[in-house]
């Protein structure tokens, strides 16, 4: 499994502990130091099927300061994958990506079912 997420938030610091605790088998990749690419960010969605929306780190400040509320719901699905691909701290943290699926954000329930 892959695991990217930025060490430094808290979410993702509980989820490592998660999978940690159960002794799963991991590759750690730091999402500011080595950002997904488009390709990767347009396979992870498709394994997911979440709604684009759902990789965009709402909270984040880079995404308040660009006004992403109001810019998405205009902009095209290209468009956002090569947004996405731009900055790591744009996308949603953590993103667990296996054989057959991609979870995005941490809900253990969702996690442990993986797992």
């Amino acid at each position: 499994m892959l695991f990217i997420c930025y060490a430094r938030c808290t979410t993702c610091q509980r989820a490592r502990t998660f999978l940690d605790a159960r002794g799963a088998d991991y590759v750690f990749r730091d999402i500011r130091a080595d950002n997904p690419t488009e390709a990767e960010l347009r396979t992870w969605h498709a394994a997911s099927g979440l709604p684009l929306k759902r990789f965009f780190n709402t909270s984040g400040l880079q995404y308040k300061a660009l006004e992403l509320s109001k810019k998405l719901p205009s902009m095209t699905e290209d468009e956002q994958f090569a947004l996405l691909a731009t900055d790591g701290m744009l996308v949603k943290r953590p993103i667990l990506a296996g054989g057959d699926f991609v979870l995005v954000g941490f809900k253990e329930v969702e996690w442990a079912e993986r797992l």
